[in-house]
């Protein structure tokens, strides 16, 4: 088989990476950025991928140099325990061997490898991922419910994975069965992946809050994440950001068990209201307000710090100068809006409904941007 130059160059590239001594503050412009919030740590996580140790079409150094590239802070290697379909050129009986591969590669960077396997059977229950495990061997076993026992038995945060999957679900709406009732009743699944690649599920959203689940989001990656989500064209991967007290593995089982996530999705931000709302008030800081000279008409500076564009709608009683309702804030840039107040004010504050955000089906959180005015 001919390979082709252009892959050779973007593997041994991504290798070349992984190997450095560069810290992980110097990442790439490609970064993905989200500001922490008062009392959390905010982690970048993708806990959903694949290496060709089960049916991904890369080694495990690759998944750590494009966590590296991407500014991640936590990965794990979920590979199926038993859909093995590259066993013949890769035959290896200890399930934990991409784990270990991606540990030693990633030991002189600051990015967090999870121990985590992909419990792969028909439905139900489908696909789940079990994540903080202690040896993914042990997770070999026949019974569908057994196998979430030993799981939790180890210690594992246990998720439903691409609940909307049209092989699994044809008309590809998630729908609880009978067995993840039983599982949600016991306390064996955790959470549940609203998105998932390129795919986004309200009905799945929808189970996460009527059944108190982790609101999850992840890439499943098998390919390269730059082809797949069409990275160098201004696209990124899907990651769940999880609210943990530091910057630990432990802190962020603990962050995950207690619901604290929002799913970074095709420029979407997804979560509860607890979290979203404190996270987009990090995300967006008024840096000036000063009126123009001899008028009632307000510039506002706001500053996006992210790696999000955001779309706000005006929820206020006032207008603007020049900009209609709805506004762009475009990633790591301050834009200038034109506000008129009438009367001149000291301090101001507007309410927006956050389009690119969603706290439930069809609907949108509110944040107010206030600062106080110049002169």
């Amino acid at each position: 088989m001919r390979i082709l130059p252009g892959i050779i160059l973007c593997l041994t590239s991504l290798t070349a990476f992984a190997q450095t001594e560069e810290p992980h503050s110097h990442r790439l412009a490609r970064s993905l950025r989200f500001p922490d919030v008062p009392g959390y740590k905010v982690m970048k996580c993708d806990l959903h991928q694949h290496s060709v140790f089960s049916d991904g079409s890369v080694w495990p150094d690759i998944r750590v140099a494009e966590s590296l590239m991407d500014g991640l802070d936590a990965i794990s290697l979920t590979e199926h325990l038993e859909y093995q379909p590259h066993k013949a050129d890769i035959p290896h009986p200890d399930r934990n061997r991409s784990y270990e591969l991606a540990l030693k590669e990633a030991k002189d960077h600051n990015l967090l490898i999870i121990r985590g396997s992909e419990i792969t059977r028909s439905m139900p229950p489908g696909h789940c991922n079990a994540v903080f495990i202690e040896d993914a061997n042990k997770l070999l076993i026949t019974d569908s419910i057994a196998v979430f026992r030993e799981a939790k038995r180890q210690g594992a945060f246990t998720f439903w994975n691409h609940p909307f999957w049209v092989r699994q679900r044809p008309d590809g709406m998630a729908t609880l069965t009978p067995m993840h009732q039983q599982l949600i009743k016991e306390k064996l699944l955790d959470g549940i992946e609203v998105c998932n690649e390129g795919n986004y599920s309200d009905e799945a959203l929808q189970i996460a809050l009527d059944n108190n689940l982790t609101i999850m989001g992840t890439s499943d990656v098998h390919k390269l994440i730059d082809w797949t989500y069409g990275v160098p064209q201004g696209g990124h991967r899907p990651i769940t950001l999880v609210f943990a007290k530091e910057g630990t593995i432990p802190a962020i089982k603990e962050g995950l068990m207690n619901r604290r996530t929002v799913v970074f999705f095709k420029n979407l931000l997804i979560g509860r209201d607890e979290y979203l709302v404190p996270l987009i008030k990090e995300c967006l800081k008024v840096s000036s307000a000063k009126y123009l000279e001899q008028s009632t008409v307000l510039e506002l500076e706001i500053e996006n710090v992210t790696s999000a564009e955001f779309t706000l709608q005006n929820r206020s009683d006032y207008t603007f100068h020049g900009h209609s309702d709805i506004i762009t804030l475009k990633p790591g840039e301050k834009t200038v809006i034109e506000v008129k107040t009438k009367d001149k004010l000291k301090a101001i504050e507007i309410p927006f409904e956050v389009l690119n955000a969603v706290h439930a089906p069809n609907s949108h959180p509110t944040v107010s941007l206030a600062g106080k005015i110049a002169g």
